[in-house]
Order: structure tokens, then sequence, then C-alpha cells
């Protein structure tokens, strides 16, 4: 199995993500920060920067 990243819930639309990403899978809008699943490579590097803990990684099926 595959893993991604994903917004839970309280993002504080810091940026610190979208630095972080070498593969631009990250945007962001009104609620905050959004991951292109087809662009994450599951690589975390995300999580380990976001000061509110608001990305978790889940399992995908391919």
């Amino acid at each position: 199995m595959s893993r991604i990243m994903r917004v839970d819930h309280g993002c504080v639309k810091c940026d610190s993500c979208r630095w972080e990403c070498r593969f631009q899978a990250i945007s962001f809008d009104r609620e905050g920060a959004r991951i292109d699943p087809r662009r994450c490579t599951g690589c975390g590097r995300c999580i380990a920067v976001c000061p509110a803990e608001a990305i978790s990684s889940v399992e995908i099926k391919p």
C-alpha cells in the first residue's frame, strides 16, 4: 500500500508545508492547505513542519 498526506483540520495557514514540499503538491485556499493526491509522494516532510499537527498520513489503494 502507498501513503499520501492529507490535511485533516486545524490548518493555521502558516505556509510551512508548502515551502517544505519538493513536489509542489500543496496549495492554499480560504480554508487552508490542500494536498494534491496526484502529486503527493507520501514523504511526510509536511507533517514534520506543521506546527498545528493538521496533516496526517493515509493509506491509498493502487
